[in-house]
This record gives C-alpha cells, structure tokens and sequence, in this order.
C-alpha cells in the first residue's frame, strides 16, 4: 500500500512508488506497523483500480478535503474517521453542521450534543460572539465581566464547582456591574441570546474527554445557530491543543471539521489557524472538509501537508486550489481533476506525488446523499393509490 502523508524513512519498508508498504483490508493486522487509515486505491487510466493507497496516521497532519457538492467530500472525510477509529494511540473528532456523520455510530464511536463551558471562550471574543462592538459601552463591559468571573473561578471563587462562570452568573455580575443602565439592559440581553443557544454549560465536561477512549465522537452541530457553531469548534480545537500541551490526552486527536469555512474568519477562526501553524509539535491534527475552497484562507493550503481534491469548478475554488501547486508537480493541478463521483486527486508533501485516487467504500452508512422526491412517502403513496384498481 502507498501511504500518503510518510517518508520512506519513517521505519516501514519502502514500497516502489516512494510511499510504504502496508497490508491492505483484511490482512492480519501488525501492531508493529505504523497505524494506517485505508483511504481507496489508486485509479488506473483506464478506470481500473491498482495499489490500495492510505492515510498516515502514526504522526499529526494538516489536511484539506476540497470538492462540490456531490462529489463525495463528507464521505471522504468520513472514511478517514472510520480508518482512525481502527487506528491504535489516535482518537477522532468530527464537527458535524449538517447532521450527517451519526453513521460512525456502527463504529463504535458516539454522538454528542454540542457542550462547551463558558470559560473556553476568552473574554476578548465574547464581544465578537455576541455581536457586540468591544469598543462599545455593552461590548467593553461584558468583555470586563467575563474577565473577572474566569479570574474570580480560577483564584477559588464561588460561581462554578469546575472553574467556568455559568451564563447566569455572568448576567448577574452585569447586573451589578458599574456602568450606565443602558448598558448594562443590552449586555445582559445578548448574554440571554447566548443562553437560549443551549451549548455553553459551566458543569461540561473537559474537552479531552471527546478523545479520551479513541473511540469517533461526532459533534452534532446540525440546527445550531452560526455564532453557537463556531463557539464549540473553538473550544473544542482549542481544548484538544491545550490538552496536548498540558499532557492531558495520551492519544493524538484528529479534528475532522466538515463545511470549515462556515468556521474560518470568525471566532472559530485563531483556534484553527493555531492546528494548522502550530498543531504538529502537541501532536493535534487538523482536517478541513469543504465545498467552498476559495472561501478558505490561504493558510489551510499552505500548511496542510495532505490535499484531496474531488471536483472543482468555480474559479475561485479553482484558484485557492492552486495554492498547492509546488514545484514538484508538473503541469497544473486543475487540469487533473477527476470528474467521477468519489474519485479524488490527491497531493502528498512527503513524498512529493499527486495521484488519483478512488475512495473505498465507507464500512459505515454515510447520510450524506441528497434526497429524492421520487423516494418520499407523498411520491410513493401516490404510485400505490393509481395502482389501485378501485
């Protein structure tokens, strides 16, 4: 098996393709081995399959999933989830914003209500999240209130059992706080905002119990509104990289964020430009999935050392993709693309190769798939009813 993502030199025997050889699905599996995701294998010019063609999974990635809507960037990424979770000392997690990875269940892994505490969002961020200008009179002050709480729970203060302020506990210090009653009335309201989201918990349990067993744990982040989104995936990436840091979590986590550039460019956004600059030495990983490439910031190309492309066509996608194209690789990646569904041009930074590839099929069932009309109970209850010859 080719691996993408591993240098010959990283303790396995070189296949003759530069990658490494592994044993394909359903070989005994070598604990000896490096662990190793089956992605597909490798699409012969005349559509046949060849060498099954992997994921490295013993060291941390940067990785970017590129392709429309259709053409299989949720299933890929889901593929890579249900490799990981076969992968021993590794534990994936999958943000979920449209409520289509609850399949990895068949995998052993769980599903979970999105629950993060209010002190995993910084003060400085609060204002942003809310829709507050921090310069203003309510941004300035609840940017202050949640200062002091998280100094008041971290000194042994009384507002929380576990070290975070509640929501209500912060709209009670705002409540009492010194400042014009006007507003004091507008901070308080959007703290309610906050509040009706349903994902901040001052009792939640730390972040690196999602990758405590290794086990996929899917965020469901499906009806979530955006602000309330993007305020778990940072303090879900956050808290995977401090817990790497603080040497809280024995496994590398893997963070799998479908539709990522819903999260890039808001408050989301440092924690994951932090996995993607900085996540290789704690050992975290990153993988962002999207239809939307341009809407990306250059730094998700520039930094990942995996990319799968399906099929692009818009040409600012076209564009953010080639980003990636290094002086390796002749001729350019567009060019390239495969036009089937599930098929996908991967780019490999170890070892410096572009190949095309078909994704095997997911082991686990993918609710990804658009519906059809034909399929609804109104279009087939109205085939029986002509069918009926009374």
């Amino acid at each position: 098996m080719h691996v993408l993502g591993r240098d010959s030199g990283s303790g396995d025997s070189a296949g003759s393709d530069g990658g490494v050889s592994q044993p394909d699905a359903g070989d005994e599996v070598d604990s000896e081995r490096p662990p190793t995701v089956r992605l597909g294998s490798f699409l012969a010019r005349d559509g046949s399959a060849g060498v099954g063609v992997g994921v490295d999974a013993d060291g941390p990635h940067a990785g970017v999933v590129f392709g429309k809507r259709g053409t299989g960037k949720s299933y890929t990424l889901g593929v890579l989830a249900e490799g990981l979770a076969e992968s021993r000392g590794v534990a994936p997690v999958v943000i979920d914003p449209m409520g289509v990875f609850g399949g990895l269940r068949a995998a052993g892994g769980r599903v979970v209500e999105p629950r993060v505490r209010p002190a995993a969002i910084p003060p400085e961020a609060w204002p942003d999240l809310l829709g507050l200008d921090p310069a203003s009179g309510p941004g300035s002050l609840l940017w202050r209130v949640v200062a002091d709480a998280r100094d008041a729970t971290a000194e042994g203060g009384s507002e929380s059992s576990d070290g975070s302020p509640s929501i209500a506990a912060l709209r009670d210090r705002v409540d009492a706080a010194d400042a014009p009653p006007a507003d004091r009335r507008a901070a308080a309201n959007h703290l309610r905002l906050a509040q009706s989201w349903n994902v901040f918990d001052a009792d939640a349990p730390p972040v690196a119990r999602l990758a405590g067993d290794g086990s996929p744990t899917v965020i469901d982040l499906a009806g979530a509104p955006e602000a309330a989104a993007a305020a778990v995936v940072r303090a879900v990436a956050r808290g995977l990289y401090d817990a790497r840091i603080d040497g809280e979590l024995d496994r590398l986590p893997w963070l799998l964020v479908d539709e990522a550039h819903a999260f890039f460019g808001g408050v989301a956004d440092p924690a994951l430009r932090t996995l993607l600059t900085r996540g290789r030495a704690p050992g975290v990983s990153l993988v962002c999935a999207t239809q939307r490439p341009g809407a990306l910031p250059s730094v998700a190309v520039s930094q990942s050392d995996l990319l799968v492309a399906h099929r692009l066509t818009a040409e600012r996608d076209l564009d953010r993709l080639a980003e990636a194209e290094a002086t390796y690789l002749a001729g350019d990646l567009a060019s390239r693309l495969p036009t089937g569904t599930g098929e996908a041009l991967v780019v490999d930074d170890a070892t410096e190769t572009a190949h095309t590839v078909r994704v095997r099929e997911r082991r686990t069932p993918h609710g990804g798939g658009s519906p059809r009309a034909s399929g609804t109970k109104a279009a087939t209850g109205a085939a029986a009813k002509s069918e009926d010859p009374r």
